[in-house]
């Protein structure tokens, strides 16, 4: 059995200081995996780097290794939400007989026999997305030297992502909740108030909300918003046709509004929301005649703005997305469509602009100009196909 020389140490050090350095890539923590690294990047092409030192002697024990990197790109497949996971496995102490071409090797594995540094030329999948990855391996230090430069430069750009994540996931106080949550409730007393002085039972007030209201503060009706009522796009987001209404939209909008507030920030939080109201009353406006009003348009909005900011940061959420967000909007989406007084294709309208709007708006660290402006175009691609759909068709 072939064992590691310093070279073969120093080389997997190159690698790694490369690899998280310069292409962000963070270790993976798996069981069972013993002589190998795996790092993940899913915003990479590459999205798991694995540095192999485990000496591998013929064909049949790289078939082994193969089984067993499928079994747990699975894995992280389903833990991350991604179906397609490209790897790259660098293999840094194969033995002569194995022949990786011959091998059946999954289309989205790709492997490479890495004995020193220069060996990275022979494979063009690596240097086309890894171009300065040979000049950036380059170091002046030795020895001791260049085991201590490696190793501080990791720990700094280590603790670097973790003072993002820190910063990301860190709670802090959802004002803009609170905010909305009051307004709801004060404009809720309000109606019930002018409703009980209208001639409306206590009771009547309380679980259910007149025309008559919904007209004076801001209810949805397409023909009073055709006719200049511009405000009520936002306005009726405000207004609830009762009290169990309201509650339920209440505890929907705690739950779901602290958490993605905490995470994309305030204002961000601010507009998905504004935008995931209007945006949803317009479509609503296309297909639902009558009166509507509730905040249920801009919550889906915020479900879909945490789907987007999920993807990003899947290796955090993605058992949370997969387990409580995803069957969450499918549960209600097919309660809206069973209960004719649910206006479905509010939530429909409003979970596709809160998705989109975050895209546009960006996820802190993660998002580049690129994903901003690919995000801005389909908003504003969505945004005029309601318009004219709701006013002009």
């Amino acid at each position: 059995m072939a064992s590691l020389t310093s070279k073969d140490d120093e080389l997997v050090m190159k690698l790694l200081h490369y690899f998280i350095t310069e292409g962000n890539y963070t270790p993976i923590v798996l069981h069972g995996a013993n002589n190998e690294i795996w790092l993940e990047n899913f915003d990479n092409d590459y999205k798991i780097i694995r540095i192999v030192s485990n000496y591998i002697h013929n064909n049949e024990q790289f078939q082994v290794d193969m089984f067993k990197t499928k079994q747990i790109m699975h894995s992280i497949s389903k833990k991350t939400l991604s179906p397609s996971i490209n790897t790259l496995s660098l293999f840094i102490n194969l033995g002569d007989n194995v022949e990786i071409k011959k091998i059946d090797i999954d289309d989205n594995i790709m492997c490479a026999d890495i004995k020193k540094i220069s060996d990275l030329k022979k494979y063009s999948f690596i240097t086309e997305i890894f171009p300065d990855i040979i000049a950036k391996t380059k170091f002046s230090e030795k020895g001791m030297e260049l085991f201590a430069k490696i190793t501080g430069d990791i720990t700094a750009k280590t603790e670097i992502n973790a003072k993002k994540a820190e910063d990301v996931f860190k709670p802090k106080k959802p004002y803009i909740t609170y905010g909305i949550l009051l307004i709801n409730f004060i404009i809720f007393i309000v109606t019930t108030i002018f409703n009980i002085k209208n001639g409306n039972g206590v009771i009547e007030s309380l679980f259910g909300n007149s025309k008559a209201a919904l007209k004076i503060f801001g209810g949805l009706e397409p023909s009073l918003v055709k006719a200049g009522g511009y405000y009520r796009l936002i306005t009726s987001a405000f207004n609830h046709v009762g009290l169990f209404h309201l509650l339920f939209n209440s505890y929907a909008l705690y739950v779901i509004g602290s958490q993605l507030e905490s995470y994309i920030g305030k204002l961000k939080f601010l507009v998905v929301y504004l935008f995931s109201a209007i945006l949803g009353n317009i479509l609503s406006m296309a297909f639902v005649s009558g009166w509507s009003a509730g905040a249920s348009g801009a919550i889906f909005g915020l479900l879909g703005a945490l789907l987007y900011f999920g993807y990003h940061y899947r290796v955090y959420l993605g058992t949370v997305i997969k387990s409580q967000i995803i069957p969450l909007i499918v549960i209600n989406l097919t309660i809206g469509f069973l209960v004719n007084e649910i206006n479905n294709v509010a939530h429909i309208g409003g979970l596709i602009a809160g998705y989109l709007s975050l895209q546009a708006l960006g996820v802190k660290y993660k998002s580049t100009k690129t994903d901003k402006t690919n995000g801005l175009i389909l908003l504003t691609i969505y945004i005029a196909f309601l318009i004219y759909i709701a006013f002009f068709r």
